[in-house]
């Protein structure tokens, strides 16, 4: 288990947002599969990340939310740093490895989390430039319970230019044995009343409303 702590800084007033939720997968056709029998949707094409030799599926849950699927690129080169989401160490079914926390201040959160997320990366995905944590290690923070944090640059949200499918959140629940960890950098700052973090042995559950009903992704 992580032992940092967290530090109490001026980023415990600042919002927090949820941004999206990532699904891991040894290929993007074996996640946009456990999608399609999930969801009975069809994940449209994303793009790579040449920084970290990956690239994914996107589709928006709305205006300013979306689900993603990402996987190892085989075209790509080996980066020269582990990949993020611990893509190096992936085995098993497609699953949700985490999911991804939106901030507009990512350096004070990073700092006040005293190691916790890692480092602030810039990366990119074709004209577009973020920044995001990542362990040094590319591990996932509290097996992935922890979010990952994200600043996007200003303007409209990257979902607003994602494919639509007609699913939406309803519900994220996300259990540790370590939750308070997250429960108290959190705080009330967290917007929506989807996300629940409890005390528990790791899972994460989304549920969607979809066309086809009320479907479930882990």
């Amino acid at each position: 288990m992580n032992s940092k702590k967290i530090v109490t800084t001026s980023a415990a007033s600042t919002p927090l947002f949820f941004d999206h939720i990532a699904i891991g997968a040894k290929s993007l056709g074996e996640g946009a599969a456990y999608v399609r029998e999930c969801l009975e949707v069809e994940m449209p094409p994303g793009g790579q990340h040449p920084r970290m030799g990956t690239h994914n599926l996107l589709m928006s849950l709305g205006p300013a939310s979306f689900l993603e699927v990402i996987a190892i690129d085989p075209s790509a080169s080996n980066p020269t740093e582990p990949r993020w989401y611990n893509l190096d160490s992936f085995r098993g079914p497609p699953r949700i490895l985490t999911w991804i926390v939106g901030t507009r201040s990512i350096q004070q959160e990073v700092a006040a989390l005293d190691g916790l997320a890692g480092n602030v990366a810039e990366v990119s995905r074709g004209s577009l430039t973020w920044k995001i944590s990542v362990p040094p290690d590319g591990s996932l923070p509290l097996d992935g319970a922890f979010p990952t944090l994200l600043q996007w640059p200003s303007g409209d949200h990257v979902a607003a230019r994602m494919s639509d499918c007609g699913c939406r959140l309803q519900s994220l629940q996300v259990t540790h044995p370590n939750a308070g960890k997250i429960t108290r950098w959190l705080g009330n700052r967290l917007e929506g009343e989807c996300i629940k973090v409890a005390d528990g042995p790791f899972k994460i559950r989304a549920e969607f409303k979809t066309t086809h009903g009320i479907k479930t992704l882990t």
